[in-house]
């Protein structure tokens, strides 16, 4: 009776046990299980007889519960995904605003306002170069004059065109034809502290220069870099001289004249246009009888292109049209010499002086950029500014970040076409 007993409390212990195990879903209940099974089947008979209602000693025991778990589903892994329609982000320029020296920084053009790649280029001295550009039949294409930050076209004594070239931030392979100074070529060089390039000059001219802030850094064609491209006999000597900008530069560099440059005064840029702009798609200039000069927008890159006498103005270096981010028509006084006779008469007397333009002061000039013209008055109140330009208020005028082509006329030409 008393085996019996014993035998009744320990399959009454396994059996508690084994119910909390499985209600707390233990994997250690299968031990124990194994253990209930491995019972004989006296024991079962005896558990039973011990939990019979009849016995004074008995409890009843509810049903095992067995808890639900509810596990997540697994995870769908795709091997072979399917691409989505988002689009690839779109890096925007940001907005340029440039209007004190202090804007630019150390790496930004400030004759352009473009952020260069290489910052050190900014530390070499601008150069002038002079281009020839009468006759076309030996002037035209020219080489190099796509790539210079401003050009300046001007007329002469006898009415032609010449440009005066100012390259800083970017460096031709060559450029040419290089031609003689005139006296524009004094100041200048002066606004841009600039070295000046040329093939030479009239003496009187050449000693106007040279009594100047600028005559030490005034190079000719026995400089390093100048030479003869002679390969066309049909061509006349006086327009066969070109010049590799890498020479040129080392040549102010052994005149000990190569620096970075000092500006008295700085352009503003802004790529946003300035309000109230007429429209100017079409802007079309003409140099007396000798020359139509035409500028036509391009919406597209937001580009100004030259065509010349109803002909593409290709530079040679690329074979690409020339084009331009800005362009300002400048009105200048014209005006004899009368200290510089350029055509001599045999009984003393002159049938032609030279030109001075007087680009100092002030005066009115149409600036266009981004399709739009605006009327604007420049100002060069001091020998070493270049132009700045502002509205009928005195507010700067900005333009637009890029190179500039100045289309430098009298008063007394025809006002240009603009539409």
């Amino acid at each position: 009776m008393v085996k019996t007993i014993q035998h009744t409390f320990q399959l009454i212990t396994l059996v508690i046990l084994v119910a909390a195990l499985v209600a707390c879903g233990s994997e250690g209940s299968s031990a124990l299980v194994d253990n209930v099974n491995s019972t004989s089947s006296a024991d079962v008979v005896a558990v039973e007889t011990a939990v019979s209602p009849t016995s004074p000693a008995t409890a009843t025991l509810p049903p095992p519960v067995v808890p639900t778990i509810t596990l997540p589903p697994p995870a769908v892994i795709n091997e072979d995904p399917t691409p989505t329609n988002t689009p690839e982000p779109t890096a925007t320029p940001e907005p340029v605003a440039i209007y004190s020296a202090e804007d630019f920084g150390t790496d930004r053009n400030p004759l352009t306002g473009e952020l260069m790649a290489d910052p050190s280029v900014l530390q070499r001295r601008p150069i002038a170069i002079k281009i020839s550009n009468n006759p076309a039949s030996y002037t035209r294409p020219q080489h190099g004059i796509g790539q210079a930050d401003i050009v300046f076209e001007h007329v002469t004594e006898t009415n032609i065109t010449r440009f005066s070239a100012i390259f800083y931030g970017q460096t031709p392979i060559d450029v040419g034809p290089i031609r003689s100074a005139r006296l524009i070529d004094k100041e200048l060089p002066a606004m841009y502290d600039a070295a000046i390039f040329m093939s030479g000059s009239h003496p009187l001219i050449l000693d106007a220069i040279a009594q100047t802030d600028i005559s030490d850094r005034i190079y000719r064609e026995t400089a390093t870099g100048f030479y003869r491209k002679e390969d066309d006999p049909s061509i006349p000597f006086e327009h066969t001289l070109f010049a590799d900008p890498e020479g040129l530069w080392e040549a102010v560099e052994w005149g000990n004249d190569n620096r970075a440059p000092r500006f008295t005064t700085n352009m503003a840029f802004d790529t946003t246009p300035p309000p109230d702009g007429e429209p100017a798609s079409y802007v079309e200039i003409n140099y007396s009888t000798w020359s139509k000069v035409v500028w036509e927008y391009d919406e597209a890159d937001g580009r100004y292109y030259r065509t010349v006498d109803d002909e593409i103005f290709i530079d040679d270096n690329n074979g690409e049209q020339v084009s331009a981010a800005n362009v300002i028509i400048l009105y200048a006084p014209h005006t004899f010499d009368r200290e510089i006779c350029v055509y001599p008469r045999d009984d003393g007397g002159c049938d032609l002086h030279t030109t001075e333009i007087q680009i100092w002061g002030r005066g009115y000039a149409m600036l266009i950029r981004d399709g739009q013209k605006y009327d604007v008055t420049w100002l060069r109140q001091n020998r070493s500014d270049m132009f700045t330009f502002v509205d009928n208020e005195g507010n700067p005028v900005p333009l637009q970040v890029g190179n500039t082509w100045f289309q430098v006329v009298p008063f007394y030409y025809d006002d240009p076409i603009i539409e």
